[in-house]
């Protein structure tokens, strides 16, 4: 069995999410939002940044160190302590190194230098979503069982809603029946049609009348659950061709993103999960959910790095609104911020 059976084999036994309470949306002027989306952001982050802050002062025993290979080898096990993968940390000691080396530095010399190649190591254009340039945009959304992917779909149709967009769902993942239970239960909600079909009926089918609804009520967005966990890849693959194939006869362009889902908390596995899903569906960005304070954020550098897929949202907590545009700068300070 391979890497990627064996990853959906495991998905499989993961139990089901599914929404705790329902959820209030809360009450924040424009000039508010930013701020409190910063504040969830640096709550979500608060393990990591715990671990960076107090073990990178640990480093310093008094006002300053000399920069040698023991602190260097030091330096470079705190990186990879949160998650952030043995590639990243190697190059941010090196910078680090090549800046320092031989010379006594203060905590906080080591700290910018660290900030700055992170920065530099999360750098990406602005990506929001490619919407159709007419027409509605149709974004499917990939992921194992598990990992946050009906949540976030619920999320990004609040998210696109509250930006007077209409959105239709397709519960397409008709293997589970719960995830097209869940799936209509924050449809309800959040006040978005959505369009569903027996268990076990033909996921393709489900995504060309929710296309065709979306066309067809004027509505601007069509998100399109998809199966998180199937037999083979090849069966996966097959899947997913399918839908691509039944909704171009509508929207020749469609789909304009596939966004893959990653647990937070998943650590490294994210990584087999982000190539496993980026090889059968052609990803064209990430969402990292769960990201609450229980996940070391790090492991979102490395996925960043190796598959050079843009991180296009977050999430950080359990309402629809807990959803924000993932931008680099402000990920990295709230990785250092304490």
């Amino acid at each position: 069995m391979g890497l990627f059976d064996r990853l959906l084999s495991k998905a499989a036994a993961e139990p089901v999410e599914a929404p705790r309470t329902a959820p209030e949306p809360e009450e924040a002027g424009a000039d508010d939002q930013p701020k409190g989306l910063f504040a969830r952001l640096r709550q979500g982050l608060k393990r990591t940044s715990q671990l960076l802050n107090t073990d990178i002062r640990d480093l310093f025993k008094q006002d300053g160190r000399l920069v040698d290979d023991q602190f260097l080898d030091e330096l470079f096990a705190v990186l990879v302590r949160t998650d952030m993968g043995t590639a990243s940390a190697g190059q941010i000691r090196d910078q680090v190194q090549t800046e320092f080396r031989g010379r006594v530095v203060k905590m906080d010399d080591v700290l910018h230098a660290v900030k700055a190649k992170l920065k530099d190591l999360m750098a990406q254009a602005e990506t929001p979503l490619a919407f159709a340039e007419s027409g509605p945009t149709i974004i499917m959304v990939v992921g194992v069982n598990g990992s946050g992917k009906t949540t976030s779909i619920a999320k990004l149709a609040h998210f696109l809603k509250g930006q007077g967009k209409g959105v239709v769902l397709a519960a397409a993942d008709t293997f589970r029946a719960a995830a097209v239970e869940q799936l209509t239960i924050w449809a309800e909600r959040i006040g978005v049609p959505i369009v569903t079909g027996p268990s076990g009926s033909d996921p393709a089918s489900i995504a060309h009348r929710a296309v065709a609804q979306t066309m067809e009520t004027g509505a601007e967005i069509c998100i399109i659950d998809t199966a998180g966990r199937l037999q083979t890849q090849a069966n996966l693959m097959s899947q997913l061709s399918k839908i691509h194939r039944v909704i171009t006869r509508l929207v020749p362009e469609a789909p304009h993103e596939v966004l893959l889902v990653l647990d937070a908390t998943a650590g490294q596995n994210g990584i087999s999960q982000a190539k496993g899903f980026s090889d059968a569906a052609g990803c064209t960005g990430i969402v990292l959910a769960k990201l609450d304070g229980t996940a070391k954020g790090g492991v979102v550098i490395p996925i960043r790095q190796q598959f050079n897929l843009p991180v296009k949202y977050v999430g950080l907590g359990e309402k629809p609104e807990d959803l924000a545009l993932f931008e680099g700068d402000r990920f990295v300070e709230a990785l250092f911020n304490d």
